[in-house]
Formats: structure tokens, C-alpha cells, sequence
């Protein structure tokens, strides 16, 4: 099974339980290797929907293995700060806060105001897809109230 026909397999599972496919990530960390789904879905995502999705390509993972040698399969959501790694990503976090490093090493940080034909509005700044380095959401927990 090629990678594009694995992560059709992936997304197809995640989206019959409910959810959609956030992204795929393989990471090493120390001596482990990692092959992490996220997921999201609207009001969040539980553990009883990370369980279910787990339980569905484990099984598939272990005809179609998607690393070399060892790994853990992950399954959770992206959490509240979450990367940005795709123009879909920047299209879905409208509204929300975002923190910018580009190509030439310039940060910006600001709300996401909007994202059009691959340029990102934050704050008062418009920044080209392309010149992002790396960017992802936060909150701001001074101004966050708990009830």
C-alpha cells in the first residue's frame, strides 16, 4: 500500500467515526519512533473517539506497517495550541490567535483575521503562505476566564 492509499485508509476511518483527519505525523523523540493521527471534530474531541479510531488502524498497521522498525501509534486531538502546517489549517483557525515565524526569521503574532488565496491576515500584517516557517495557535491565558 503506497502512503497516499494509507492515509486515504486513515482518513476514511477517522471519518466514519465522526471526525476528520487534522494530520499525520512521523516523529522520532529519543530513541522512539511515533506515528501520530490527530484528530478533530465539532465541540472537541474525547477519548472514547481516540480509543475507537486506535482500535480501527492498529490492526491495519500491523499488515501495512508505516514505519521502519519499531513505533507507537498515536491517536489524539492537536490540542488548543496546535500547528499549522497546511493552507486547510490556516482556513480553520479564523478567528483565533497565531504565532508566526518566517523564512527570514521575523515572528508575528496576532489574530488570524483571515486566509485567501494563500495569504494569511494577522493582525495588521498579510503574510504569504510560502514565506511561513513555522506557525501555530495559543491562547492567551492572561486574558482567559475560568468559570
Amino acid at each position: 500500500m503506497t502512503r497516499e492509499e494509507l492515509k486515504n485508509v486513515i482518513k476514511n476511518i477517522v471519518e466514519d467515526n465522526g471526525c476528520e483527519l487534522y494530520d499525520i505525523e512521523e516523529t522520532t523523540e529519543g530513541e522512539h519512533k511515533y506515528f501520530r493521527v490527530y484528530i478533530t471534530k465539532p465541540g472537541g474531541v474525547n477519548l472514547n473517539d481516540c480509543t475507537a479510531i486506535n482500535n480501527l488502524i492498529s490492526p491495519i498497521f500491523d499488515v501495512e506497517d508505516p514505519v521502519d522498525g519499531k513505533y507507537f501509534l498515536e491517536v489524539s486531538s492537536p490540542g488548543v495550541e496546535r500547528k499549522l502546517t497546511k493552507s486547510e489549517h490556516f482556513e480553520k483557525s479564523i478567528g483565533e490567535n497565531v504565532k508566526v515565524t518566517l523564512n527570514d526569521g521575523t515572528k508575528i503574532k496576532g489574530q488570524l483575521k483571515s486566509f485567501v488565496d494563500n495569504i494569511a491576515e494577522i493582525g495588521k500584517e498579510k503574510v504569504n503562505f510560502e514565506d511561513i516557517k513555522k506557525a501555530k495557535t495559543y491562547v492567551d491565558w492572561n486574558t482567559y476566564k475560568f468559570d
